[in-house]
């Protein structure tokens, strides 16, 4: 292969399983791209040339056979053995691989690598699972054995090749691994692959890369004793890519909604008492905590959830005012603010606008709310003036132009006194 300048490398990948006559002929073509090759990489990395060698040599060499070899030496510049050292066959590492960039790392120097890579691939299709699922993994697991230098190499390589479509990002799943997570190292590759992403991409197309490699949590590239949202928070907004730190929290608040409301729904099919109703709430948001305007709408999303609906038409109302009044307590009891009250009042009021069946009934389930304590006349009347949600608000305006009338004029009553 071009990039140990010995035909070496072809012998010793396949002895075990090509006969004699075979792998001689394909060493003599090895021969032949070696020198080539290497004209290619003296003359200041002529990476269009080498791109040209490369293809060429695969109509003459089984590269699907050598694949895990003919990656490592592109990427380490070597062939790497069990445990993470390079073969100690006499061969010098190649003048052209990912390790022999340009210091420091960097993006557009490293692109030009990437580059001869994707352009391969796409020649030769069959290559890109060998890299995908064999040849990043395999340096992965070692890359605690690197230096500084050439794990930032490294690192940003893996990240250009996820962004650009060429792998997957299932091969990260090999951070996750014991040997790397401790000592930060995962953690530190992780910031670096994310950042080379991150440098053409947004953190959506990354949040999509990540969810079709399966990743599904960022804490198992943490220590155990450190797998801690906050903790997270902070090591992504040091690492100056705090958008990764906003998807997570954003993420993390989804998945506690969910989880709320699912709860809520069990809780309430099995009559459980507002006490131990209001219990569990409080044990999920010591597991994953949600801002109380959030919270207020997921409990009453929730609570609804779990009401059966499928009553007649003319019943309706009637039924949302007493299970509104039924589930106050447990509302009551997190409505803490003004604030609060209001994400509340929205809650109800985009509620009976997906639900047109109870569209009229919303000033009366308003009224419920609030002789049970869990919205203010304050709340309501500020939600009038300028809180409201977009959904159907003329029309929830209007009803409510009467309770808000009679609660300015009761105020302005007590204000008097």
């Amino acid at each position: 292969m071009i990039f140990v300048g010995t035909c070496g490398l072809e012998f010793s990948l396949s002895t075990a399983v090509t006969p004699r006559k075979s792998f001689e002929a394909d060493n003599e073509n090895c021969d032949v791209v070696i020198g080539q090759a290497r004209q290619c990489v003296l003359h200041d990395h002529d990476f269009e040339a080498i791109t040209n060698k490369l293809i060429q040599a695969g109509s003459s060499l089984d590269y699907l056979k050598y694949a895990d070899a003919l990656f490592e030496i592109i990427l380490a510049g070597g062939l790497i053995q069990p445990g993470g050292s390079y073969v100690d066959d006499g061969v010098p590492l190649s003048p052209f691989s990912i390790l022999q960039a340009k210091h420091p790392a960097s993006v557009d120097d490293l692109k030009n690598y990437v580059q001869v890579l994707n352009k391969l691939i796409r020649r030769y299709k069959y290559l890109q699972k060998p890299l995908e699922e064999q040849s990043l993994p395999t340096l992965l697991q070692y890359i605690n054995r690197w230096s500084s230098d050439q794990r930032d190499k490294f690192a940003v390589t893996v990240g250009l090749l996820i962004s650009q479509g060429i792998v997957s990002a299932t091969c990260l799943q090999t951070l996750a691994k014991d040997h790397l997570v401790k000592n930060d190292t995962s953690i530190t590759v992780l910031a670096i692959i994310f950042r080379a992403y991150l440098a053409d991409l947004s953190m959506e197309h990354l949040a999509t890369s990540l969810k079709r490699g399966n990743i599904k949590d960022l804490l198992i590239f943490f220590p155990p004793n450190r797998r801690d949202g906050k903790l997270l928070d902070d090591f992504f907004r040091k690492e100056n890519i705090p958008q990764v730190a906003d998807w997570y929290t954003k993420r993390q608040q989804v998945l506690a909604k969910e989880t709320i409301v699912s709860e809520l729904k069990d809780l309430c099919a099995h009559e459980e008492s507002t006490e131990n109703i209001i219990s569990s709430v409080h044990s999920k948001l010591e597991e994953n905590p949600l801002p109380d305007t959030e919270l207020i709408q997921c409990l009453w999303q929730g609570l609804m959830a779990s009401v059966d609906w499928s009553t007649r038409t003319d019943q309706i109302e009637g039924l949302a005012l007493r299970e509104i009044g039924r589930f106050a307590p447990v509302l009551e009891a997190f409505s803490k603010s003004p604030k609060v009250e209001v994400a509340l009042i929205n809650a109800v009021q985009v509620h009976c606008y997906d639900d047109t069946r109870i569209m009229k009934a919303f000033v009366p389930m308003l009224k419920v709310l609030y002789n049970k304590d869990c919205v203010s006349d304050q709340a309501i009347i500020y939600w009038h003036q300028k809180g409201s949600k977009p959904q159907g608000r003329q029309y929830f305006l209007k009803a409510t132009e009467a309770l808000v009338k009679f609660l300015q004029e009761q105020e302005d009553s007590e204000d008097e006194e």
